[in-house]
This record gives structure tokens, sequence and C-alpha cells, in this order.
């Protein structure tokens, strides 16, 4: 097994989490594709790992803490994901041969020669993908704390001043007249990208009983006045947490917005005819 840097024959399975087999992935639009081509100028850094058969099964995604979706800080770097091929599908399952440890081992040094200060990574208290206990494994602390979410740290240098998440700082509001659907779109997870489009999809079979607000948290200045890098909000409130949801419980949540409005005008409308009649 050998660990790479990224290169432009590896990109198209680069863009789809190593799963081109995947039907799902076919539906995440082209929003990682345009997200690196406005990263890797911006210090992205991929590197990927090639097992004995020539067969890429692992890989590791990083970036200045300044440049992060969902951290704050300075002078770090930070894992954005690291992805080990776990499907029977495409090229099998490959985890519990260590890629992933080498994989980070290769992003931390490559972050020492860039001069960071330390390295950051955001893991799950739960025990599946990104599993917090992972990192602390390997040398990790919390930094900070958004259950089930926390962010991990791994100082390089002695000083080095560890990162926070960056919190929601602005309400999403609900539609004035109709329901809104809010999606925030960065573009870095493929997964999340998919459920972008369901969104997209299932509010658009509403016509205009629902309004879509698609906001790009591409830009610098749009992602700290939110504070939400990739969301769906329905009517103001947060929706799925975990795999990208499906469309159709995406179409299923907003009906119950949409009639829920629609219950409520009722009722306002019934209440001033009779108020109008007495």
């Amino acid at each position: 097994m050998r660990v790479l840097d990224l290169e432009e024959q590896h990109r198209p399975l680069y863009c789809v989490c190593l799963e081109d087999w995947s039907a799902d992935m076919a539906e995440a639009g082209e929003h990682k594709q345009r997200w690196y081509e406005a990263y890797r100028d911006r210090g992205l850094r991929v590197k990927l790992a090639e097992d004995e058969d020539g067969a890429v099964a692992g890989m590791i995604q990083y970036l200045p803490v300044e440049e992060s979706p969902f951290a704050e800080g300075r002078d770090a770097y930070v894992i954005l994901c690291i992805w080990v091929h776990g499907h029977p599908q495409g090229v099998g399952d490959r985890r519990g041969r260590g890629i992933g440890s080498a994989l980070l081992r290769a992003a931390e040094e490559d972050a020492r020669q860039l001069d960071a200060k330390g390295m950051a990574a955001w893991g799950l208290a739960l025990p599946f993908w990104m599993r917090a206990r992972w990192f602390r494994q390997h040398g990790y602390t919390v930094a900070d704390r958004d259950f089930p979410s926390v962010l991990l740290w791994k100082p390089f240098v002695e000083g080095a001043e560890p990162p926070r998440w960056i919190r929601p700082r602005r309400r999403v509001e609900p539609g004035a007249d109709r329901v809104r659907v809010t999606a925030f779109v960065h573009g870095w997870c493929p997964a999340r990208n998919i459920g972008t489009e369901r969104a997209i999809r299932a509010a658009a079979g509403f016509g205009d009983r629902v309004e879509l607000q698609l906001i790009d948290t591409r830009p610098r200045e749009t992602l700290p006045a939110w504070g939400h890098s990739d969301a769906i909000f329905i009517d103001g409130r947060r929706f799925g947490f975990g795999p990208p949801p499906s469309e159709d419980r995406i179409r299923r949540r907003i009906e119950r917005a949409v009639r829920r409005r629609e219950r409520r005008a009722a009722l306002r409308a019934f209440t001033a005819r009779i108020r109008g009649g007495a």
C-alpha cells in the first residue's frame, strides 16, 4: 500500500468519494466538482491510498482552518474527512488494514511541512463513521463539542491554539406566505450534496406552494454570517442528520408543513368570517 497525492486521473473517483459504483452518488450533482475547482487554490490537500492491487482504497482531504466549512481558528489544518472503502461493491471492503492510519500520518506530516501548528478533525461520539474515539486513539484530544459531533485537535507545537466550532449565528426564517425550503450548500461532501439535490426536487413538486432558498456557503463571508455550511431547513426547522434523507422523506416533511400552513390559513379565514358576521 502506498499513499500518493491526488492526480488528475483520480479526480473523478475522488469527487464521488471512491464510490463510482453508487447510484446515489449520481444524484449528487456537480457541487463537489465546483467546490474542488474553487478550493484547490485555497490550500486544499488530498491524499489517496493505493493498495497492492493498484486500486484506490482510501482518501483523506484537509485544508487550512481559515478555509474550513465547520471550524474557526488559525495556523492549523482541518481534516474534512478520512475514508477507507468499506462496501462490498467496487474495490470491496478494505478496512482493518491500517489504511486510515497511514493516511492520517501522511496528512499530519504534510501539514507539519506546511508550518501548521496543529491538526484538527471532526468526529462523532456515536459508534459509526468518523468516530471521535478513533482520533483519540491517534493522539487527538477534544477541542469543542456539539453533540453528537466532536471537534478534535492535535497540536504540533507548544502553545498552539485549538480551533472551535463555527456555530449558528443567524436564525433561518420560515416563509412569509408559503413554506420555505432552505438549503445551505458548500459542496465538499457528496452525501450532503445528495440531500441538497433531493430537497430541490422535492420542493419543486409543490409548485408555488413552496419557495426554495439556496444559500451558497463557499464564499468565506457567507459562512460566518449563518454558521451553517450544509443543512436543510423546512420552514425554519432543521431537517435530517446523518446519511442523506430520501427524496420521499423530504417530500413528506414538506407536505406536513404545507398542510399545517393551509390549516392555519383556513382557520384564520373562518375566524374572520365569524367576526365579520358578528
